[in-house]
């Protein structure tokens, strides 16, 4: 079940505040987890992104077609999964400066980010809550 608007400022303003008051702790907190199982899984894309290329070279080599569209294959897949990885890789307390409340007037970059799909929800929770 999901958060609701309240909760997730809640949320936001503790965070922030265990951040201002103690960062070495709030970062030991952080839960590097699953950032440096992320950055396994790209170092492993990487390296597939290179046993494809010595796939398709060896196709080339051995005028077998089908080896070397493996090859493209397996280099094309792990060159995806090492963007979109590298891309889940963040930095310590970039948590913490997550988007503004939504009753805030100030703009940052992490808003632009948010999907269509969470400003449209966003706009029908403040017209929801401007009419009671």
């Amino acid at each position: 079940m999901p958060l609701s608007e309240h909760e997730q400022r809640m949320l936001e303003q503790m965070e922030r505040a265990l951040y201002a008051e103690d960062p070495k702790f709030a970062t030991a907190l952080e839960g590097s987890g699953l950032r440096v199982y992320t950055r396994r899984r790209v170092y492993q894309a990487v390296a597939g992104f290179l046993v494809g290329i010595a796939l398709l070279m060896a196709g080339m080599v051995a005028k077998q077609i089908w080896v070397s569209v493996v090859g493209f294959l397996v280099m094309l897949g792990c060159a995806v999964l090492a963007v979109t990885g590298w891309r889940k890789v963040g930095k310590p307390g970039e948590a913490a400066a997550a988007a503004p409340p939504s009753g805030s007037g100030t703009r940052r970059q992490g808003r632009a980010k948010r999907s269509m799909m969470n400003r449209i929800e966003d706009r029908w929770q403040r017209r929801r809550d401007e009419q009671q």
